[in-house]
């Protein structure tokens, strides 16, 4: 460190330098969607291993699958078909958009909020975040949500069957709302 950099430092007020040092509490916020992540991930798998057992003829798991979805039919399912395949399918996809929304929050809030994470000679280091600003995380976040939103949406539409009427013109109207706003741009 050279000395105009130590002068800047010295010049730092003790009520700054408290303000300034509070960002770290923000970094336990961090750890707990690390933790939430991983929640994701175990009900991932749990949700995959259901998958292939229930294609293989496990009664036990194919019931654990449709009460999971939330699926509903007139008749009792005894084998996968292609309905509860597809929101199997589409609710593994959801919660991968979820682990990716939390990444982006984890360390894109991280570098721009609390401190950088010196990550420019990581040859896996994602591309999005050599030009991370609170301005474009916003844009990546709200765009990651219409994503996450729209899966949902999809979700609800497959197996319309089992929900009111209500519900389901509070999520088209909400989504539509996420998806046809203009959100400002930086």
């Amino acid at each position: 460190m050279n000395e105009s950099q130590q002068n800047k430092r010295a010049k730092l007020g003790p009520r700054s330098a408290f303000i300034f040092s509070s960002r770290w509490l923000q970094l336990r916020l961090y750890i707990g969607l690390i933790a939430a992540q991983a929640v994701y991930v175990f009900h991932f798998r749990v949700e995959l291993v259901h998958l292939l057992e229930a294609a293989s003829g496990d009664q036990a798991a194919l019931q654990a699958l449709v009460s999971s979805i939330g699926y509903k039919a007139d008749f009792q399912i005894t084998a996968l078909n292609e309905t509860v395949i597809m929101l199997v399918v589409l609710a593994l996809i959801y919660v991968v958009m979820i682990s990716n929304l939390l990444i982006m929050a984890i360390v894109g809030g991280y570098e721009t909020f609390v401190s950088r994470m010196n990550l420019e000679d990581q040859p896996d280091r994602p591309e999005w975040l050599s030009h991370v600003n609170a301005s474009v995380l916003k844009v990546k976040l709200a765009t990651a949500i219409i994503g996450i939103s729209s899966i949902h949406l999809l979700q609800i539409f497959i197996n319309a069957a089992n929900y009111y009427v209500k519900v389901l013109m509070w999520q088209i109207s909400s989504t539509s709302f996420f998806c046809f706003r203009r959100w400002p741009l930086p």
